[in-house]
């Protein structure tokens, strides 16, 4: 069974992800398990040189499972495949109560916009990606938008409204 998705989206350097930690701690806090999937649009390293497992990839393994007691951790190095699809990525998200998406802006599920001075554009996503449906902001609430507008400090709000529109209970 496909866990309930909320999302996060908003241009470059408007704070998703610092919005995100937020609503992890907030969310994990009352109890809900919670999974988090980022889309990265650069080339990214999560693993160093001279690690072991850095070692291994630089010698050609397509694919390096770490594995403790308390973590897991799978690299695949895509070559000239594909970037994975956002299924294909969802799979990976494991047992919990829901999954926080940073990015993906363009998939079919719930999202809130970041919008906020200092960003690359202060284009509105809204009007393009129907998915959105709530504002976190820095600036005052323009009285024409129809979404429900959150400062960026409402953490606690925004976590109440996404258990409202994903019909969560309380745990």
């Amino acid at each position: 069974m496909i866990p309930p998705l909320f999302g996060v989206v908003g241009w470059k350097n408007s704070g998703k992800t610092a919005l995100l930690v937020g609503l992890v701690s907030e969310l994990t806090r009352r109890r809900y398990a919670v999974s988090v999937i980022k889309h990265a649009h650069a080339s990214f390293e999560i693993d160093h040189e001279g690690r072991d497992s850095f070692k291994m990839r630089a010698a050609g393994a397509r694919q390096v499972a770490l594995s403790s007691p308390r973590r897991f951790a799978l690299m695949r190095e895509l070559g000239g495949a594909p970037e994975l699809s956002f299924e294909e990525i969802l799979a990976y998200a494991g047992p919990c109560d829901l999954v926080l998406v940073e990015g993906f802006k363009r998939e079919v599920f719930p999202k809130i916009e970041i919008r906020r001075d200092g960003a690359a554009s202060r284009e509105p996503l809204a009007g393009t990606f129907p998915q959105i449906v709530a504002i976190a902001s820095d600036r005052p609430a323009d009285e024409k938008e129809p979404l429900p507008v959150f400062r960026l400090d409402a953490v606690a709000g925004m976590a109440d409204f996404i258990m409202a529109h994903l019909g969560l209970g309380q745990k």
